[in-house]
């Protein structure tokens, strides 16, 4: 394993970390635009549709990052022609697994929404069908391509991937897929009318590729082999997101809670972009040791809390950073809503404290699963490279929605709570003012003072 500082590894992780920030930050203010425009006024299953598309960087973009990082580290791709095999083989598999998961993302969309509204449209589900495939097919290409570009550059500048190849994968990958996905559903709303053949040619256009793709990846013996085995984890983190997805579109027809949409992908990118640098990490330290299968007593570990953070271990140190970071990294990024939004978003103490400590308790229990996760899938002869990352994700998308959820229930039991005692503090003196005769000078400043609440009150 080469021996890195913690200095040389904060300095490595710190550039792309608030890269990806960024990128989440101007996602979350592109959703904060785009729920206002017709498709998602009209379609509202569009909004459990954005979380598991948004988790696709985390199902196909870090896995693959995460593969092709273990690979340049191990020194398994030396060779020019072992190389390119192994690029063209990982994308077209994530072609193929792009499509097919934007397509069943957009039917658990639309069944979803059914149970919660108990009404299910023919024509809105095809739209989102077509929407959600084209997304993801697009999305997947262009991200991919940026990967392969990442990894074999830092090869070459003696940068080791695993520190950046996660973070940049999903830098821009919340930015792009969300763009995306709301300027072709717009486009596609306007046909859906008018001219519905043109959704559905599309569509199926789409889903003709798919085999192409297959015969492509079924060259190289890796891709070959998670085109049959490696469907679960990213089909079920897609369920999971989906599920985080069902609160998100919850709060927001909730008019109380206003506001939330612009903070959920920023708390969701930043929980799942350190648990996968942790598993990266993780799991090519358990490649250098051990053969798949089986761990040694060095690399085995003791499953708390304590032994992950505080042990002489060599992740343990890669954790404390992480989890270091979460807090000014979070800081930051509220400050830069803040600037680009102005006033409308401008945080109380009480929020920022509620939200700080709902990201530090997700970045937590993100990193506590990834060291689980990360050494049972070892140990039961799963790679984790492309198994541990997609969990992740959705898990961090279900933890990160439902914590900030939490936040603004509070915030508002809370305000509501202090508007309520001071009305009732209003009215008392108020009662008072009637029932004292106002003959001294300290009662009639007292009726003053009553008077001036009655009217705030009444």
């Amino acid at each position: 394993m080469p021996n890195e500082s913690a200095c040389s590894m904060v300095l490595q992780i710190l550039v792309p970390f608030f890269l990806a920030g960024f990128g989440t930050v101007m996602a979350g203010m592109l959703l904060d635009t785009v729920q206002h425009w017709d498709v998602f006024q009209t379609v509202s299953e569009i909004f459990i549709l954005v979380p598991a598309l948004l988790g696709l960087k985390g199902n196909l973009e870090m896995t693959l990052a995460s593969r092709l990082s273990t690979a340049v580290n191990v020194g398994k791709i030396n060779s020019s022609r072992e190389k390119w095999n192994l690029i063209v083989g990982n994308l077209a598999l994530k072609q193929v697994q792009a499509t097919v998961l934007g397509f069943l993302a957009a039917l658990a969309a639309s069944v979803f929404g059914w149970v919660l509204d108990k009404k299910l449209t023919m024509n809105h589900t095809v739209m989102l069908c077509c929407s959600s495939v084209v997304t993801a097919f697009m999305a997947s290409l262009l991200q991919g391509i940026i990967m392969v570009g990442v990894i074999v550059g830092s090869k070459r500048t003696g940068i080791n991937p695993d520190n950046i190849a996660a973070p940049i994968a999903a830098s821009f990958g919340d930015l792009i897929t969300l763009g995306l996905l709301a300027v072709i559903s717009q486009g596609f709303f306007k046909y859906n009318e008018s001219q519905p053949l043109v959704i559905y040619t599309v569509c199926i256009s789409f889903l003709c590729l798919t085999p192409v793709w297959v015969v492509i990846s079924f060259r190289h013996s890796e891709s070959r082999k998670l085109l049959y085995c490696g469907w679960e984890p990213v089909i079920t983190a897609m369920v999971i997101s989906s599920m985080g997805g069902l609160i998100l579109k919850k709060t927001m027809t909730n008019s109380n809670l206003t506001g939330l949409v612009i903070y959920s992908p920023v708390i969701n990118g930043v929980g799942g972009n350190l648990a996968a640098i942790q598993s990266s990490r993780i799991t090519t330290y358990l490649h250098y040791h051990c053969s798949l299968g089986e761990l040694t007593e060095k690399a085995n570990g003791c499953f708390c809390p304590f032994h992950i953070f505080f042990s002489k271990g060599y992740n343990s140190k890669t954790a404390q950073v992480l989890l270091l970071l979460a807090i000014p990294g979070h800081v930051v990024f509220l400050y830069i809503i803040y600037l680009m939004q102005g006033d409308n978003t401008s945080p109380t103490a009480v929020f920022i404290t509620l939200y700080l400590l709902a990201a530090f308790t997700q970045v937590f229990l993100l990193l506590c699963i990834a060291d689980w996760m990360v050494r049972c899938l070892w140990h039961y002869g799963r790679d984790p490279d492309s198994f541990s990352i997609p969990y992740l994700t959705a898990i961090g998308d279900l933890l990160g929605t439902s914590l900030l959820a939490l936040c603004f229930y509070l915030l508002w039991f809370i305000s509501n709570k202090d508007t309520h005692l001071g009305n009732t503090a209003r009215v008392t003196r108020y009662y008072w003012y009637l029932k004292c005769p106002a003959t001294s000078r300290k009662r009639q400043s007292v009726a003053v003072t009553a008077i001036f609440d009655h009217s705030l009150v009444f």
